[in-house]
């Protein structure tokens, strides 16, 4: 009976891509925060939706981070946690995000479609 090889890929570019995603997102999340506080100096009626959503962006953020951090243990996991952050923050904050969410819906992408070569006998 032969036995089963299991081949071990690299998943480098998924977890740069995840952690980078996730800081960008953090950045992009504090500023959305930020804004929201300037918005509501002004008198801006919309200033507190901005703020839940830029607090609901910092979480979607680390969910990002811990994606990219796992991805080498566990793909489909970190793939799952990868896309939800990039297209939560997308809903959540659109602009502000507009660097983290391609990192993290690509890296999330990468982490479904990488599959390992086919060994040559």
């Amino acid at each position: 009976m032969p036995e089963e090889i299991e081949v071990k890929i690299s998943r480098t570019a998924e977890t740069i891509l995840g952690v980078l995603g996730g800081i960008f997102g953090l950045g992009g999340a504090i500023f959305a925060l930020f804004i929201s506080g300037v918005a509501d100096v002004l008198g801006s009626p919309d200033a507190p939706t901005v703020a839940s959503a830029s607090v609901g962006a910092i979480f979607l953020s680390i969910l990002g981070i811990i994606g990219g951090a796992i991805a080498s243990r566990n793909a489909k996991v970190a793939g799952v946690l990868m896309l939800l952050s990039g297209l939560g923050g997308f809903i959540a904050i659109s602009f502000a995000f507009v660097i983290a969410g391609p990192l993290l819906i690509i890296g999330g992408i990468l982490a479904f479609v990488k599959k390992p070569k086919e060994k040559q006998s």
